[in-house]
């Protein structure tokens, strides 16, 4: 008797409900699934079904027995999983779920790449509103949050910093002037996101040096628009219509196309920091590996803002040596 097949038959058959049903998942006959359960009895010495004409139900024994079994099993399908995915080709369907803005303006551009590097893989991307945790219906989701730490019971890689910077276009500028400090923004035009959990103030952080300063300057921007789509925002200061505040993985080609110019450029709204997760390390095929690697290579894994880098923006726009000291007091 193979014994581990009799303890699958055994946990197939509770799951389905009926020995017929068990035997169509598995595609044997109801005589052969009936046959191997009996077996497995036999070994054991003891009932672990009570049969009736109507329905199966466990034994106290049968119960136990279950809780074991499924734990040997799910250690062996793990090996096998670990085993197999070292030297297995990606391949299948991936199911990967996304903000909204960070799909549009950055993971769309970079799956041709990706499809070259796997062609066998297939992805379902779903872009949705905000994601804080890995969401156990997907191989992979793309978390971006605050500075709270990650909170759930995950595996989580850091892929990058991104600041929500200030923002607008040329000509709104060249007509309006460009601000030089937060409070000047009280007689601009401000396009403003009407979302859940986001403040409609502006809290601005002075990073001369890259690093925030202490305290920080908050502001109630004169909204020319509102809107819960942020790509509208994005659009409108594209437009000419305002200043927005956004993060910079939306404005990256806008800035380098010079479509878009950043304003305060010592100053940030806020940081999160983005990171890619899976619900688990167990069973973890090579297709969700190969992506999870994928997005680390692509964005850097850094505690820093690549997208203003790549644009020439970055906080961090002086330098000590730059700085008049003042002389030390005795």
């Amino acid at each position: 008797m193979d014994r581990l097949h009799s303890m699958r038959v055994f946990a197939k058959v509770i799951d389905e409900g009926s020995f017929a049903a068990a035997a169509r998942s598995l595609d044997l006959s109801a005589a052969v699934v009936t046959r191997l359960v009996a077996d497995l009895e036999a070994h054991l010495g003891a009932r672990l079904i009570q049969r009736t004409t109507r329905r199966l139900a466990l034994t106290e024994v049968g119960e136990t027995y279950l809780e074991r079994v499924r734990q040997i099993l799910g250690e062996v399908d793990e090996a096998e999983a670990l085993a197999s995915a070292a030297v297995a080709e990606p391949k299948g369907h991936l199911r990967v779920l996304v903000p909204g803005a960070f799909a549009v303006h950055q993971v769309a551009k970079h799956l041709p790449k990706f499809r070259d590097q796997c062609p066998k893989v297939t992805v379902d991307l779903t872009a949705g509103g905000p994601v804080e945790a890995a969401d156990e219906a997907y191989d992979v989701s793309i978390l971006i949050v605050g500075p709270r730490p990650l909170n759930g019971e995950f595996v989580a890689r850091k892929l990058a910093r991104t600041e929500v910077v200030a923002c607008a276009a040329p000509q709104y500028l060249d007509r309006y002037g460009r601000p030089h400090h937060p409070s000047e923004l009280a007689h601009h035009e401000c396009l403003v996101a009407n979302l859940p959990n986001v403040p409609r103030t502006w809290r601005f952080e002075s990073c001369p040096f890259g690093a925030p300063t202490p305290g920080g300057i908050e502001i109630e921007p004169r909204a020319a628009l509102t809107t819960h789509h942020i790509d509208t925002l994005y659009a409108a200061a594209l437009a000419g219509l305002g200043i927005v505040g956004l993060p910079s993985f939306m404005v990256e080609d806008a800035l380098l196309e010079h479509a878009l110019e950043r304003v305060l450029p010592e100053w940030r709204i806020m940081s999160y920091t983005i990171y890619a997760a899976m619900p688990s390390r167990k069973y973890v095929p090579a297709r969700t590996r190969a992506f999870m690697d994928f997005l680390v290579s692509t964005f850097g894994s850094e505690d820093r803002d690549p997208w203003l880098a790549a644009a020439g923006c970055e906080t961090a726009t002086r330098s000590l040596d730059h700085v008049e000291l003042l002389p030390e007091v005795a």
